[in-house]
């Protein structure tokens, strides 16, 4: 199994809405809580659905109690007052079937007692006033319809019920109260079980208890109903949320595309070079997008005022950078004949034939070398005010083989105690460019190699070649550079502090100057520091030729590249 590399993370599976796109997360949101809306909706609509349909099975058992009150057979009260007893409507027993011809009196039928208006699914029981089962079951029908003596027909049958289910119908406490309960395999079953009464007309006191009466009607239709209803309430929810969303991206992004494009304005701008030279920030946000009465137009607005200060500031910068270089370039070039005359003076002074005290023969000797130093350090400076203006460099085939071989030879002469090595490849590698400037490159980086290294240091030259560039590298066992310092390397002025010693004295332009130089030929030049080895490399583009890619380069990694 391959480790994990920290330095390149894997990207996240998931990212946290907080970095998502703006119009993903209104369209999101939007979707969101039209869903939240929808099921608050669709609930209640179904809450209220549910208790209506319970509430009309509760009294359809109600009615059928009713008409049932005087006894599973029907009371000689009822039948023959005439009346329908305490409660109104009731009927005589239900045999569950149509009279027959030749039938006079339905009440004198003999059969099962079925509840007025039953349906196969329903349960009737009728009880004793020990809660024994007398008669009763589940209600089914028949499957072919029986003729009494009297000429009914009998159209149901009962089942009967095993102990499970007559204990979970036995649960529910007689009374007004329906109850809910499950029975069995036969499903969910609304339940009612009220007391019967018995007794003679005209005399209430004759009126008793003659048991109990169970009814249950199944909820399987009113649940089904319920199923539809919800089924069909999240297709209307999901059709009506995937129009939502649809229209909802197609509004919003119409709404964002004058943010789209301050933030198209804001990237090319972006994408402009403005630390150095003559910046044009022509870049606006359209005035459409500038409209204060919005949102996006106050940032347009806001945008092209940072805009227009901005470039203000950098044209402010660029006149102020173009006089400190036309100063330096002055100076510099006025400079130098003053300092040839100093160095003039005190070579002539030194020949003199007359004696010389040797107290003035090293003031002299001071004088001349001071000014060998200026005037390398205005000869720097008028090479970098002339690559700074932009003049064209010459573009001539340069052998950096030969190159380093050369500017080798020379460092080794003027550190004489390093030990200087060259790693070159079998062929030339050849650049085009200003050979003269190139091989100041190659100097000041040796010279910065012997000047913070120790005596007795290593430095290597190496060239060789990648498929699109050609390399040179400047490797020594020095000390290193201090990490703080390596981002401002290539700096103007930048020094190393006291952990690498000075053998000589620094002017602070060396490597600027490299960075300059390989900055004017398109190439770019980097540093990799760490105790005991620095590499510098310079990456320059090859001349066109068949390139021989050259191994074992120090490439991977170039911090502070051109």
């Amino acid at each position: 199994m391959r480790a994990a590399d920290p330095a390149h993370p894997r990207p996240a599976r998931w990212r946290s809405p907080a970095g998502w796109p703006l119009r993903t997360r209104l369209v999101t949101t939007m979707i969101a809580l039209l869903a939240v809306l929808g099921l608050v909706v669709g609930g209640t609509a179904e809450l209220y659905l549910k208790q209506s349909l319970y509430d009309q099975i509760d009294d359809r058992l109600g009615e059928v109690q009713r008409l049932m009150a005087g006894g599973p057979r029907g009371s000689d009260w009822q039948r023959n007052s005439g009346s329908s007893g305490p409660d109104q409507g009731a009927i005589p027993k239900n045999t569950g079937g149509q009279k027959g011809p030749g039938s006079n009196d339905p009440a004198q039928d003999e059969g099962p007692n079925f509840p007025p208006g039953a349906r196969a699914g329903w349960i009737n029981l009728t009880l004793n006033s020990s809660m024994a089962k007398l008669e009763g079951g589940l209600i089914q029908n028949r499957a072919t319809p029986t003729m009494m003596s009297s000429g009914h027909y009998i159209y149901f049958q009962y089942q009967d019920l095993t102990d499970t289910e007559m204990a979970a119908l036995l649960s529910v406490d007689p009374g007004e109260e329906k109850e809910t309960v499950s029975v069995g395999n036969h499903g969910n079953y609304r339940v009612s079980i009220v007391r019967t009464r018995t007794g003679r007309p005209g005399s209430s006191s004759d009126i008793q208890d003659a048991g109990y009466s169970v009814l249950a009607i199944p909820l399987s239709d009113a649940n089904s109903t319920l199923l539809a209803v919800a089924g069909f309430t999240g297709c209307v929810i999901l059709g009506s949320l995937l129009i939502a969303g649809w229209a909802g991206a197609l509004i919003i992004r119409r709404t964002l595309k004058p943010l789209d494009r301050v933030a198209a304005t804001a990237s090319r701008v972006a994408e402009l070079r403005l630390d150095r030279g003559a910046v044009q920030l022509a870049q606006r946000v359209p005035e459409a997008d500038t409209d204060p009465r919005t949102e996006v137009g106050q940032v347009g607005a806001a945008l092209n005022r940072m805009l227009d200060h901005v470039g203000n500031a950098l044209e402010a910068r660029h006149a102020s950078e173009m006089q400190v270089r036309q100063f330096v370039a002055d100076a510099s070039h006025e400079l130098r004949t003053p300092l040839a005359a100093i160095r003039g003076y005190a070579e002539l002074s030194r020949r003199s034939r007359q004696p010389i005290p040797d107290e003035l023969a090293h003031v002299l000797g001071r004088v001349e070398s001071e000014a060998k130093r200026m005037t390398t350090l205005v000869e720097d400076l008028l090479l970098l005010a002339r690559l700074d203006a932009g003049r064209p460099l010459a573009q001539d085939p340069v052998d950096l083989t030969m190159l380093a071989v050369d500017a080798t030879s020379d460092a080794h002469a003027a550190g004489p105690r390093h030990y200087w090595q060259l790693d070159l490849p079998d062929e030339p590698v050849t650049v085009i460019g200003d050979g003269a400037r190139l091989h100041q490159v190659v100097a000041n980086l040796l010279a910065n190699a012997r000047t913070h290294t120790p005596e007795g240091s290593t430095v290597t030259v190496k060239v060789g070649t990648m498929p699109n560039a050609a390399v040179l590298q400047v490797i020594d066992n020095g000390p290193g550079i201090n990490p703080e310092l390596v981002p401002h390397i290539f700096e103007r002025f930048a020094r190393g502090d006291s952990s690498r010693s000075r053998a000589a004295g620094s002017t602070g332009l060396g490597l600027s100057i490299v960075h300059a130089v390989v900055s004017s030929h398109r190439g770019k030049v980097g540093v990799q520091s760490r105790p005991g080895q620095t590499i510098f490399t310079v990456m320059l583009p090859h001349a066109p030729q068949a390139i021989i890619p050259t191994a074992e380069l120090h490439t991977s990694y170039l911090p502070g590249a051109a």
